[in-house]
């Protein structure tokens, strides 16, 4: 194979310790190796950066394993051309597997350019995506929190659902805020708490929250209705910081913003997933595939199988 790059690193990453193997030496001969153990402490990995800069090295790869690869990337980002590859794709030979052979192996195919880095975008797109993501999880957990408030309603005869579209609504919230608190609503109150803008009528409404509740079934619309509220509100604060770091990204929103069916939060989505600079993708074609929403191929003696898209993991 011919080498391209004259100095570069290959590290094998573990949770505590990361082995690195340097290879150097004119392209035309045979490299010379010096091969390094360090600890994943900011300390060990600080020693690293500077044994590294020692030997000159320009380029260094590491595996996409798990989250350990992360700490070691933002101590050597800025100072190193980092590849981060994918672990299906630099696979070593069986029987051949070893820390010092696995980081050595990484570097014999960075130096022949054999390795295709994965998509790390810049520190504050890393940050957007925490952000959407972590905002993603807990509107499911509030969603699940909704479905369980649904289920005590149903187990106390409770028939909310079926006069009221979203029982969490104006008006919903009301009732059920009164139902919590153990308050006998009458007619003249239950009007009160209803919105204008409600479709059913204050008699049919009446009708659905004559149920059976008991104090089981208060305590766990308690528990249920506190929860939600929480996540509602740290919901709440993540939009603030998600809007603040989409600052300087207003343009691309509104484009986005633009595309039928796409709104807002989906075009923070999509800027914390894939970034705002479309030249590290080669075509529409890799950037569908990065996405996993492009079939593979599968070809063997001259019949083509059905594949599925592979979800790919993005870091």
């Amino acid at each position: 194979m011919e080498a391209m790059i004259e100095r570069c690193a290959g590290l094998d990453v573990h949770q505590e310790t990361v082995v690195a193997c340097v290879l150097f030496g004119p392209l035309d001969k045979k490299p010379k190796t010096s091969i390094e153990t360090f600890s994943t402490t900011t300390t060990g990995l600080l020693a690293l950066s500077d044994w590294l800069a020692t030997l000159q090295v320009s380029d260094v790869v590491m595996e996409s394993t798990g989250v350990y690869w992360k700490p070691i990337w933002n101590i050597l980002e800025g100072s190193f051309h980092l590849v981060l590859a994918n672990a299906r794709h630099v696979k070593n030979v069986p029987g051949r597997k070893t820390d010092v052979k696995d980081a050595e192996w990484l570097a014999k195919l960075l130096r022949c350019g054999l390795i295709e880095s994965n998509f790390v975008p810049s520190e504050d797109i890393r940050d957007l995506r925490d952000l959407t993501r972590y905002r993603k999880k807990l509107i499911h957990h509030r969603t699940s929190e909704q479905n369980r408030i649904h289920k005590i309603l149903q187990d106390a005869n409770i028939k909310l659902t079926s006069v009221l579209s979203d029982i969490f609504g104006v008006s919903g919230r009301r009732i059920l805020e009164a139902i919590l608190n153990g308050e006998k609503i009458e007619t003249d109150g239950l009007r009160k708490m209803v919105d204008w803008r409600t479709k059913a009528s204050i008699t049919d409404i009446a009708y659905a929250i004559n149920g059976r509740i008991r104090r089981h079934h208060r305590d766990m619309l308690r528990y249920h209705w506190e929860h939600m509220g929480y996540l509602e509100q740290t919901i709440e604060e993540l939009e603030k910081q998600i809007d603040q770091l989409l600052s300087p990204y207003r343009k691309e929103v509104e484009l986005l913003d633009g595309i039928p069916g796409v709104n807002k939060a989906a075009a923070a989505t999509f800027i914390a997933e894939m970034g705002v600079d479309m030249s590290v993708f080669k075509s529409a074609k890799h950037l569908a595939s990065w996405a996993g929403v492009s079939p593979g191929n599968y070809e063997s003696a001259g019949k083509k199988k059905r594949v599925k898209p592979h979800k790919e993991t993005k870091h």
